[in-house]
Order: C-alpha cells, then sequence, then structure tokens
C-alpha cells in the first residue's frame, strides 16, 4: 500500500517490523503475490539490472486496494498460536529433565535474540512510523520480556527440583 517492492523487500518487511507476530518465508511470498497478480490485486514488472539479476517489482491495482480496505473492515480473527517449543513443553514431563533444560535455554537465548532486534528497530523506527506500527512494536517487545522472565523462572524452578531431587521436569 505504501510503495512499489519486490518480494526481497517484502520478506526484509517482514523480518524486520513483522517478525514477532508473523513469519513469512519466501515460499508463502512468492506463491501469494503470483496469487495476487493472477486475482488482479497487483501487477509485476520485471526490472532489468546490470550486474545483477533481474528482479520483479509489484505495484498494487485499484482492485488490489479495495481488497485491502476491506480486509481491514472485515472482523478480527482470534489469536492463533503455533509453537513447537510450547507443544514441546507442554509433554516436557515426558522427556529426560536434561533435554527439558536444553529447550528453555535455547528459548531463552532466541527470545534475548529476538527482544534484542525488536528494541532496535523499535529505536530506529519511531520517527518513521505510524503510532499503530509503534505500538505492534511495543506489545511484541513487552510480550517477548514476559516470556523470557517465564522461562527463566522456570527454569530456575526446574534447576532447583533437580537439585534438591524432586522428580521429572
Amino acid at each position: 500500500m505504501q510503495s512499489d517492492a519486490s518480494g526481497y523487500d517484502i520478506k526484509q518487511q517482514f523480518e524486520k517490523l513483522f517478525s514477532y507476530f508473523y513469519n513469512a518465508s519466501y515460499g508463502t511470498i512468492y506463491p501469494t503475490l503470483s496469487r495476487m497478480e493472477r486475482e488482479g490485486l497487483i501487477t509485476k514488472e520485471n526490472l532489468v539490472q546490470t550486474g545483477k539479476p533481474n528482479k520483479n517489482i509489484y505495484t498494487i491495482t485499484e482492485k488490489g486496494k479495495e481488497a485491502f480496505r476491506r480486509y481491514l473492515e472485515s472482523d478480527i480473527q482470534e489469536v492463533e498460536i503455533k509453537s513447537d517449543f510450547m507443544t514441546r513443553l507442554y509433554f516436557g514431563g515426558l522427556a529426560e529433565p536434561e533435554l527439558v533444560h536444553r529447550w528453555l535455554e535455547s528459548t531463552i537465548r532466541s527470545t534475548e535474540q529476538s527482544l534484542a532486534r525488536l528494541q532496535a528497530e523499535y529505536e530506529v523506527s519511531q520517527p518513521r512510523i505510524s503510532p499503530t506500527q509503534l505500538l505492534c512494536l511495543k506489545i511484541g517487545m513487552t510480550n517477548m520480556e514476559n516470556i523470557l522472565k517465564n522461562l527463566q523462572e522456570g527454569l530456575a524452578q526446574l534447576s532447583r527440583m533437580k537439585e534438591e531431587g524432586a522428580g521429572p521436569a
């Protein structure tokens, strides 16, 4: 809606601003762009580049803008969380305690990295993005901080239980 973009540009936006709440791979982006082009929601222009591979630039059409407006006005879908970690953690009582500890430590590290990325993006984005986009980043940071706190507390509790010989995780 804001500017023409290549698939790569779109992926970069997902990694920067949307990464907390929406994961999109190239395997999702390019088929979606192809479908949107077939439906007349976007157009594609092949940009010839010297010394680099050519790239496709996508532009939203009036039909696409109308579809986007309809989306914004539609009912909000329920939040859906898909997490391999949470599925494994739920069944963690059936796993070796050391394995559960590795899951927690690994997830703590990746959550810290994700939080740091969001915080850095928040700092550099403040002057150029909308208040609602900033709110998305704030919600993401707050949620990650809470997840991190719970993971650290859980790891500490499991470590104490292990030291006390209190049984499986």
